[in-house]
């Protein structure tokens, strides 16, 4: 029990009389009747307050949530004391974790129940629980604050964002994936073998219209081709010290990982294979090619509890791995961050040796404070060195990244934020142009 103001107040001018009994003997009798007087009344206030005994309180939550984005967790509340009840909620998601929507008020008459909806923003994968729940109500007359804590345990895993493929799947259906950045002619693919003619749709290529079926039918027809299916993707994952940077309290392996499982599932979708090799200073997990779309809850589940380690990756234990389990032609790509121009080179000199027969695309986050660092503009000699610095870190970069395209390997850098669109569009470009 906590006292509020309204009893502070009273207990304060409470003093009067026993300080004014100093002059006046007869105002010390007085206060002692109103000390009397309130004790009782306190006592009356909390055996007239609603109990939490008759308060019941039910946490509903999928057992999958999805690191980085809001999860709907709803608590059922229902009041089973004679009287309305103001009760305030606050719950203890797993951590960590980002909170939306609470604490919650509600008002509750007798013998009524009702639910509050509140979004979870889980910033780590893997197994987790939900821990206390907080309650609190104002007694009767108000003198005093009621709280109670309540342990409900309820375990949850917590895997990379599979909403995002939700929505992208629905996306697909209506024909919108544009809205989800994805070139939807490229998705649609741009192959050699006729498959059929269907009605136009908002996004097809103009050159891709059978004129000769429009006439026929008096509405525009296109035509779809087939695209190469059968085909091996590969991710090479890196688990390394670089990887454990963050944005938004979202580090680049979970932007990484997010980005793999939505474009395992474009490829998927496509008819294609998909396998994954995560590496840091050792192997940390091989999943074996995989095809068909109900291969991707698969892969999501040995995959949701890996994580980056403080360590510095090997590229040649991973160019080795490659070269010993994956001999099939692959379009291999590489997700990774480089630090600095000796990491960088370190992975160049290894990209280098396992190109054949594979298909290299290699695919590096960007330092996002850097990048924002070199679009400042300066205000003073300070500033204007950190803005020179961070031009001199991000042209060498670039030159270096420039060697490697000119040896004959993809290389594509991307924000992090704005991976999962860069990947899916450079896949289904290299689809498109029958590369691999």
């Amino acid at each position: 029990m906590i006292p509020q103001p309204r009893l502070i107040v009273i207990l304060l001018l409470l003093l009067i009389p026993f300080v004014a009994g100093i002059w006046i003997p007869v105002a010390t009798t007085v206060g002692q009747y109103i000390l009397v007087f309130l004790l009782v009344l306190l006592v009356v206030d909390l055996s007239l307050s609603s109990s939490f005994k008759h308060i019941k309180v039910e946490r509903k939550v999928s057992e999958a949530m999805s690191v980085g984005v809001p999860n709907p967790v709803k608590l059922e509340i229902q009041n089973r004391n004679p009287q309305t009840v103001k009760l305030q909620l606050h719950d203890e998601p797993p951590q960590p974790s980002t909170i939306e929507g609470l604490p919650a008020t509600v008002v509750l008459r007798p013998q009524r129940e009702t639910d509050v909806t509140y979004h979870a923003l889980p910033a780590r994968r893997g197994k987790n629980s939900f821990g206390r729940l907080f309650l609190r109500m104002k007694s009767r007359f108000g003198f005093w604050l009621l709280f109670e804590e309540r342990a409900i345990p309820q375990p949850v895993d917590i895997f990379p964002d599979i909403q995002t493929v939700r929505q992208v799947e629905l996306l697909a259906r209506q024909n919108r994936l544009a809205e989800a950045g994805v070139r939807m002619s490229r998705f649609l693919g741009r192959g050699s073998e006729f498959e059929r003619l269907r009605e136009y749709r908002r996004g097809d290529e103009y050159r891709s219209i059978d004129w000769k079926a429009t006439a026929r039918r008096r509405e525009l027809i296109s035509r779809e081709y087939t695209v190469e299916k059968n085909q091996n993707l590969l991710f090479l994952l890196d688990c390394g010290r670089g990887m454990c940077n963050e944005v938004d309290n979202i580090s680049h392996f979970d932007r990484a990982l997010n980005s793999l499982i939505l474009l395992s599932y474009v490829a998927l979708r496509q008819g294609d294979t998909v396998g994954v090799l995560a590496f840091s200073n050792r192997l940390e997990q091989s999943v074996r090619p995989m095809r068909g779309k109900a291969s991707l809850q698969k892969m999501v589940r040995q995959m949701y509890e890996l994580q980056p380690r403080y360590e510095s990756s090997d590229y040649a234990l991973m160019a080795e791995q490659l070269r010993k389990r994956y001999r099939k032609r692959s379009l291999v790509i590489l997700l990774t961050y480089a630090m600095d121009e000796v990491h960088l080179e370190s992975i160049s000199r290894q990209l280098r040796q396992i190109r054949s027969p594979h298909l290299m695309l290699t695919a590096f986050l960007m330092n996002e404070p850097l990048q924002a660092r070199y679009e400042v503009v300066p205000e003073n000699n300070l500033e204007a060195f950190q803005v020179a610095a961070a031009g001199e870190m991000i042209a060498t970069q670039s030159k270096q990244l420039q060697r490697l395209r000119q040896s004959g390997l993809l290389v594509m850098e991307s924000l992090p934020t704005q991976l999962s669109s860069r990947l899916i569009n450079e896949y289904l470009d290299i689809k498109a142009r029958h590369l691999l």
